[in-house]
């Protein structure tokens, strides 16, 4: 039987290294947002996927390219519309009349990063024609199962919901997005030398591959080694017990929010270059993983607020 490595066994220097340029080049891409930006790589080396919602012009779209950019791997994008079909983003079954079979043209999908541009533009028939792909990575066309690229990366981008012409992200949409994030307006100097400086298109276009789609999988199996130890896991799980019984909560967290949150935090904890997970890690993580999960008993609560005083009201053991 084989014995699993440890991530400072599975990462060599120069691994190391070229994540670290990574994230660099992505912090030069999108100023002023070094959390967010160790936010999306934490969803990457999770295997989840990265839910960006903020107003337009803030940098979600320039976050996303700056990623894809900086992975090495294969790129789709997506601009989401109301008239879109779960053809256009799955493929599509053409007859071959010469070979007298159907051919099946895979669509977008079918790459190592989808960027999804304002997935809530789209209606619901069209959103749900992801839930397989970032569920289970395979799509299923015509009674045959087609299986996406290894590594798969979903980053969605989605106005508020408050904005005409969106259509929310239901529940079971929105619990497979590992992350969901907002930037915010940048600080004045982050924003001053966004204006003075080259345009961010223009940059990410030059921007060098600084990682590849088998470094990312190493990195991922490195995460699954990181360390929780039984004290962290009892941490976690009063937090979704805590989560199901507090006050304004209509629903709680999931086992899989659970999951979910012990390997960000594993991705979290390895981006520090530690083996093992913090209770400061989870504390780093909570809102953005909870905050889309939780559902209110009002319209006028929302998740994260919630998230925040149910992180505030279980203490660390």
């Amino acid at each position: 039987m084989s014995i699993p490595l440890r991530p400072t066994e599975m990462l060599t220097d120069a691994l190391r290294d070229s994540l670290r340029q990574a994230q660099d080049q992505v912090n030069s891409l999108l100023l002023g947002k070094a959390h967010e930006v160790r936010m999306a790589f934490v969803a990457l080396l999770s295997g989840g996927h990265l839910l960006i919602e903020d107003l337009p012009g803030l940098g979600k779209t320039t976050l996303a390219h700056a990623l894809a950019s900086s992975l090495g791997l294969g790129f789709q994008r997506i601009q989401f519309t109301s008239d879109l079909l779960p053809a256009d983003v799955l493929g599509v079954s053409v007859y071959d009349a010469q070979a007298r079979q159907f051919q099946f043209h895979p669509g977008p999908v079918f790459t190592h990063v989808l960027l999804a541009d304002e997935i809530n533009r789209a209606p619901p028939r069209t959103q749900s024609a992801l839930l397989e792909a970032m569920a289970e990575q395979q799509v299923t066309i015509d009674g045959s199962t087609h299986v996406l690229p290894e590594p798969f990366f979903v980053i969605a981008t989605q106005n508020p919901v408050d904005l005409s012409g969106t259509f929310p992200l239901p529940d079971s949409q929105l619990d497979r997005f590992l992350l969901r994030l907002s930037l915010g307006y940048p600080n004045a100097e982050s924003e001053r030398a966004l204006l003075s400086g080259v345009d961010r298109r223009h940059l990410i276009a030059q921007a060098l591959p600084r990682l590849s789609d088998g470094d990312v999988v190493t990195l991922r199996q490195a995460v699954e080694q990181v360390h929780a130890s039984e004290a962290l896991i009892g941490y976690v799980q009063a937090l979704l017990a805590r989560s199901r019984q507090h006050a304004g909560v209509r629903v709680g967290l999931s086992p899989r929010a659970g999951l979910a949150l012990l390997r960000a935090a594993k991705a979290y904890a390895l981006l520090l270059g530690r083996r093992h997970v913090m209770p400061e890690d989870i504390q780093a993580l909570f809102e953005a993983v909870a905050g889309h999960r939780l559902v209110a008993e009002a319209e006028t609560s929302s998740g994260p607020a919630l998230a925040k005083k149910i992180l505030h009201s279980v203490p660390v053991d």
